[in-house]
């Protein structure tokens, strides 16, 4: 069988794969919200949901890329479905007992797992295939990933959110029974959406099971300077430790710009909140997603690192209209910028691991726990809204990480050929 047919259905395969970590990233704008009203939470304390997610791809990647390097990447793809399935069943008690805490080590579970499916389906698409169509070939898998980022909002908001935003005058006007009542009901929204989630995954290891998946080895023909074996001294490669930093500004931005998207809509147009879950999926996330088939068009015919660097301006330019305008003119930039950003998580990590060899699980596993931006940013942004009053002034911290992405896109991507 032709090398190409060989690895058709185990992309497919993990392809698929790319959908569940985008449900896990992109439901959190919905739940931030949703929890902030069923537990009286700050913005602050919201924004701990992020922090644990992205805590577990900085204390998980590590493990899992040493997983991966002993017993290869099909189990850790079993390990990371099963850690899945298990955290969203976990969603199920934390809502029957109004427990935060307990919410967030469900959230940290189910990001353990996908931090095991990120670090061990980036690199397998990189290196199935020709080397020389790596970006492409990622972010054209990461198109798929697009499609979880629009279908969460909608479908979380659709069965998610109630709708009923009750002022902190009416709260204070009910009963403790009335309160308790509605505070629960909206706490047990979540319960249906993550028992459907779960049985899927469950669907899904089943049929990874009964797959043979082919165990490929990374090309060390083209590595810079000896390799590291399995340690932190991949990082002497100043194109991968620059997409580390890039990445953290990336996911930072991401996660910022959407988890806080509900809120800032009702900050400058008075949105409401399904209507803003709604404009959120059905417009900025269909936008990410079309932004990564195109962008995978357009890189046959312009350099990944070229594409990076002008997505990165044109999105440093709509943030600077989402921050110093108000109404209905800064609501859209904002919404505009997913389609811009959609590019960048595959092309900096492709461009991250190019030429590393058997040094790319390793390097795979950095770029991963940099993902540990989608707990900084928001907090950050978090901080700023609570302290300043403004939401809209937090955005530019989001507005800082598209520079540093743009200077990755013009300069910190090279490889550079002095490396021992």
């Amino acid at each position: 069988m032709p090398k190409k047919n060989q690895y058709l259905l185990p992309i497919m395969l993990v392809t698929s794969l790319f959908f569940l970590w985008a449900l896990l990233h992109n439901i959190n704008p919905i739940l931030i919200p949703h929890l902030r009203k069923a537990l009286q939470l700050n913005d602050i304390q919201s924004s701990y949901i992020d922090i644990a997610v992205a805590v577990a791809y900085f204390a998980i990647a590590i493990p899992a890329g040493l997983f991966m390097h002993k017993f290869g990447y099909k189990k850790g793809i079993l390990l990371g479905l099963v850690l899945y399935a298990l955290g969203a069943l976990l969603v199920i008690p934390a809502a029957a007992s109004r427990d935060y805490t307990f919410f967030l080590f469900a959230f940290f579970i189910i990001a353990s797992g996908a931090t095991f499916l990120e670090t061990v389906a980036n690199p397998y698409i990189a290196v199935l295939g020709d080397k020389d169509t790596s970006e492409q070939r990622l972010n054209l898998a990461q198109s798929f990933n697009g499609v979880g980022a629009f279908l969460a909002p909608i479908i979380g908001g659709q069965f998610i959110l109630s709708g009923i935003e009750h002022t902190p005058e009416e709260l204070k006007s009910m009963t403790a029974i009335q309160l308790n009542q509605y505070l629960q009901t909206e706490a047990d929204a979540v319960k249906i959406p993550y028992i459907v989630i779960a049985v899927a995954v469950f669907l899904l290891i089943l049929l990874f099971l009964a797959v043979k998946l082919p165990e490929v080895k990374a090309d060390d023909s083209e590595l810079h300077g000896a390799p590291s074996s399995f340690s932190v001294k991949v990082l002497r490669h100043p194109h991968l430790s620059w997409a580390v930093v890039a990445q953290l500004f990336y996911v930072g931005g991401q996660v910022g710009i959407t988890s806080f998207f509900i809120r800032y809509a009702r900050y400058v147009a008075d949105m409401n909140e399904k209507d803003a879950a709604f404009y959120l999926g059905s417009i900025a996330m269909v936008g990410f997603m079309l932004g990564r088939f195109i962008g995978t068009f357009l890189m046959r015919y312009i350099k990944p690192a070229s594409l990076l660097s002008i997505y990165a301006s044109i999105s440093i330019v709509l943030v600077i209209i989402a921050v110093t305008f108000d109404g209905n003119t800064a609501l859209y930039a904002l919404m505009a910028v997913p389609f811009f950003m959609s590019i960048m998580f595959p092309t900096i990590f492709a461009l991250g691991i190019k030429g590393l060899g058997e040094e790319t699980k390793i390097a795979s596993s950095f770029l991963v726990m940099a993902i540990i931006g989608g707990a900084i940013i928001p907090t950050i942004m978090g901080f700023i809204s609570v302290f300043s009053g403004s939401i809209q002034l937090a955005y530019i911290v989001p507005l800082v990480g598209f520079l540093v992405i743009l200077f990755y896109g013009l300069k910190g991507h090279k490889i550079s050929s002095d490396i021992k």
